[in-house]
């Protein structure tokens, strides 16, 4: 099915020191932008009614992982390809989630509080997920040893990496929050645009520096973002329909679900320690990044036309 991407395994993308480093400070300045809106009370707020919340966080860091697993073992795409798919769905939630869900009428203040639980605790979730299902898809193959990924997966350094380029910046935002709340309303919306529009656009500088590697592999890794993608929010739909979950709690779950952070992804890929810019593992990365975009923009737009009457009691229909 994907015999395009026969040789996607041997290829690393270039990417200068330079380069690195502006998408390091990009993740960094995303993940403030995040903190920026990030307060106790959102944690408050999910302990009144916790069952939404558990079933999103259950969701996000446990089926999802394993629902992918299943999608690589099924389409059974080259090693790098499989890993990345593998990556994507151990990182954590998207800081677009939120401008989703808004747009798709779906319970905003869930959005934001289940981002904030997925953010704090991908430094830990992140790297223990990607051991745990990587290492189980390494093992799963008997051909592991021709794979031009490291076997053993250097917990150590994703720990260091997730924490610096998450964790501290949440921290500092947080802080942030507290200590200057009037500087911070006149700066959240202006930071939360510019960063996307940051990191979009280092996306497109990415795919343009390795443009020839690019014709090859647009349409067999476009199919598998797809297929990922579709998966995704299927999980976190499915998840909250058998929750017996509000609508509007449901179109939450299946957005955060469906939206990944891909930035936190290709910085531990580039990253020379761990994946050294990894070809398979970058294209999946890079694509997803861009697609989730305008897959999450198109669904909250069909979302938004669809009504929700008023479920006070459990709503037991998909």
């Amino acid at each position: 099915m994907f015999k395009a991407l026969e040789n996607i395994d041997s290829i690393r993308l270039n990417f200068s020191e330079g380069g690195l480093l502006f998408m390091n400070i990009t993740l960094a300045l995303i993940m403030f932008g995040v903190a920026l809106d990030i307060n106790f009370q959102k944690f408050k707020d999910v302990f009144i009614e916790p069952r939404a919340a558990i079933l999103g966080i259950l969701s996000q860091t446990v089926v999802l992982p394993a629902f992918s697993f299943l999608l690589v073992l099924v389409l059974n795409p080259p090693p790098s390809v499989a890993m990345g798919m593998i990556l994507i769905a151990s990182c954590p939630g998207g800081n677009i989630s939120n401008l989703i869900s808004s747009l798709a009428k779906a319970n905003v203040a869930l959005s934001v509080s289940l981002t904030a639980f997925s953010t704090l605790g991908s430094t830990l979730i992140t790297p223990a997920n990607f051991a745990l299902w990587g290492s189980m898809y390494v093992r799963y193959y008997e051909k592991a040893k021709h794979l031009n990924l490291p076997i053993e997966i250097d917990l150590i350094q994703m720990f260091q990496t997730v924490f610096l380029l998450l964790g501290l910046p949440l921290i500092v935002g947080m802080w942030f929050n507290k200590r200057f709340p009037k500087i911070t309303k006149k700066i959240f919306n202006p930071i939360k645009i510019a960063s996307v529009v940051v990191y979009l656009l280092f996306i497109v500088v990415a795919f343009y520096a390795n443009a020839q590697f690019l014709p090859p592999y647009i349409i067999p890794v476009g199919i598998l973002i797809f297929l990922l993608n579709a998966e995704a929010l299927f999980t976190g739909y499915l998840v909250s329909t058998i929750g017996r979950l509000k609508k509007a709690d449901r179109r939450t779950i299946a957005i955060e679900t469906g939206i990944q952070n891909s930035g936190l992804a290709l910085v531990l890929i580039f990253n020379p320690k761990l994946f050294n810019g990894n070809g398979g593992m970058a294209f999946m990365a890079a694509w997803w990044g861009i697609w989730q975009m305008v897959s999450g923009l198109g669904l909250a737009w069909i979302l938004a036309k669809i009504k929700i009457k008023d479920e006070p009691t459990l709503n037991t229909e998909a």
